[in-house]
């Protein structure tokens, strides 16, 4: 089973007070979170930001993940 990721917008600075967590696969959190940025925070979904996304994507610690 491929490794979870996860994205967290409390820990990055953001105007809006974002508090949303982003977790899944890294194709998942990638899609999610580039949508995120773009709709939300005004990003451009371009290849940097989608770099940037998958630089501050944190690998889900296995022993507090639920399974479902």
């Amino acid at each position: 089973m491929a490794q979870r990721k996860i994205i967290d917008c409390r820990l990055y600075p953001n105007d809006k007070g974002c508090t949303l967590s982003i977790e899944g696969t890294e194709e998942e959190v990638l899609q999610a979170a580039t949508y995120h940025a773009v709709t939300m925070h005004g990003h451009t979904n371009d290849p940097e930001l989608r770099d940037a996304i998958k630089l501050m994507m944190h690998d889900v610690n296995p022993q507090s993940a639920t399974a479902k």
